[in-house]
């Protein structure tokens, strides 16, 4: 390891929320003090269309993001876990520091709607840099 603080974002599919945040994370904070990855407790076969599109609008390219499972040894390589929707499936890691943001899902919202979550999940991340230092 690196030093560096490992946050991990979940979301039931892993398809939507999770991404937009791990891929914004990591488009701002400084890599040398923290990183992103995204998992979801029942991981969907790609990321949703339309969280894709609002994510290029954002000069950000999810094409080659893969939707993973969240598994308890996963949780355990992060320091911070910030869950969106996943509830009671999410691990329970001793030690681990655990957050929640409660944000609408997108799947299957209008264009409109899915750049709205990416912007308050743009403003919950860029919050969370702040806060921890890791700008």
């Amino acid at each position: 390891m690196t030093g560096r603080a490992t946050v991990i974002f979940a979301c039931v599919q892993n398809a939507g929320r999770s991404q937009m945040a791990a891929a914004l994370f990591n488009a701002l904070a400084d890599p040398a003090k923290a990183r992103a990855i995204s998992a979801g407790t029942q991981p969907a076969e790609r990321v949703h269309p339309e969280v894709a599109t609002a994510m290029k609008d954002a000069r950000i390219d999810l094409g080659g993001a893969k939707p993973k499972l969240l598994t308890r040894e996963l949780a355990g390589l992060g320091s911070l876990l910030i869950t969106m929707g996943c509830g009671d499936a999410c691990p329970v890691v001793p030690g681990l520091r655990r957050d929640d943001w409660p944000l609408e899902d997108p799947k299957g919202k209008s264009a409109e709607r899915v750049r709205q979550i990416r912007d308050e999940i743009r403003e919950r991340v860029l919050a969370l840099i702040a806060a921890e230092g890791w700008t």
